[in-house]
């Protein structure tokens, strides 16, 4: 097991990587105000592993209210939201209840939404089951429903006590969702750590073919990016939003063809080859450089051209941004591979020529 800690000013928490983890009810104990917790699920992991997540728990004396929502983007939204409050409420779960998310991204950022709320806030723990929500979801404290004009606009930063990640988990994902959570491994390496990112294009066959010793590294050093960023800038006043490279131009596919259509790695996948291509028209990278990102997404088997959309309809979309400031559109960018900047001087026709080519 790799274990590294989120150092915040109020409080520190830890992220647990390895094999076999979802039975080491020991890691979790320490976390509980009281041996009670609620775990939230899908109905696509929960056949898989709650029945084990919940029996290890039960084991170790823990008292389990088990919530099991639809899955899917779709259904990231008030309706499933009030169905982790319908469970708690209806098991009689008090403040000092754990709510433990055992999911993907989707249901991370419901549960830990509804801690955030329900009586003010519950303590809250992740147990993540994709490579998306292991390597970037899971950590930093973002939670967040959709909203039909906008992805994610609604939600509160509430941070988790522990991050258990078990790579064995893993095996059980389908091939399109494995390939959707390297989009957001290779964003670490483009936007801050360019050694990473030639250590993935030197081992990125062994990661799609699953190799445990690639995946643990990729999701450790995935992670330790992330925390750095998350101390540096819990509430994303400054440097957080350097971890959005790629999603205002993929937010936008993702509203504009409606949640779940794309998955928001593939979309995330697509929207950085924009930001290439942008920061290219602004003199910042060369033709190679932009061949370069479209090149390992392409081998990653991820979209490297967006939902044809039309630009206006892409423009209009990503002016429900959560990056936008007194109406300026605020986006990031490469200044080289390796070092992103968050900017508001884009001209709109270079950001509209930039939709176009990659569309």
């Amino acid at each position: 097991m790799r274990t590294l800690n989120v150092e915040l000013a109020a409080r520190r928490y830890p992220i647990h990587i390895g094999t076999g983890l979802l039975d080491r009810s020991d890691l979790i104990l320490p976390f509980l105000k009281t041996p009670r917790a609620a775990v939230v699920t899908n109905d696509v992991v929960g056949p898989l592993y709650l029945a084990r997540f919940s029996a290890a728990l039960r084991a170790a004396g823990v008292r389990v209210t088990e919530i099991v929502l639809p899955d899917g983007e779709a259904h990231k939204d008030w309706p499933t939201l009030n169905l982790i409050f319908d469970g708690l409420l209806g098991e009689r779960c008090d403040r000092a209840t754990t709510v433990i998310a055992l999911g993907g991204g989707v249901v991370g950022d419901m549960a830990g939404f509804a801690a955030s709320a329900y009586q003010r806030g519950v303590p809250f723990i992740q147990v993540p089951t994709t490579l998306l929500s292991q390597v970037d979801s899971s950590v930093g404290g973002k939670t967040a429903i959709n909203h039909p004009l906008g992805k994610n606009m609604i939600g509160a930063f509430y941070q988790p006590r522990l991050v258990l990640a078990d790579t064995s988990v893993l095996s059980t994902l389908p091939d399109r969702e494995l390939r959707a959570g390297v989009a957001e491994v290779i964003k670490y390496g483009l936007i801050r750590d360019l050694p990473f990112l030639e250590w993935l294009e030197a081992n990125l066959d062994r990661l799609l073919h699953r190799d445990g010793d690639v995946l643990a590294e990729a999701i450790e050093r995935s992670c330790r990016n992330k925390a750095e960023v998350v101390v540096a800038d819990e509430t994303e006043q400054g440097e957080r939003a350097l971890l959005n490279l790629g999603h205002t131009f993929g937010h936008a596919i993702e509203t504009g063809l409606g949640y779940g259509e794309w998955l928001h790695g593939e979309a995330v996948a697509a929207g950085t080859v924009m930001a290439a291509e942008l920061s290219r028209r602004l003199g910042w990278l060369s033709t190679a450089d932009v061949t370069r990102v479209r090149e390992i997404h392409a081998r990653a088997g991820l979209p490297v051209r967006g939902a044809a959309l039309g630009a206006d309809r892409y423009l209009e979309l990503m002016a429900h941004d959560k990056k936008v400031s007194n109406g300026t559109l605020r986006l990031v960018l490469l200044k080289a591979i390796g070092r992103a900047v968050v900017t508001a001087e884009a001209p709109i026709d270079a950001v509209r020529a930039s939709i176009d080519a990659c569309c």
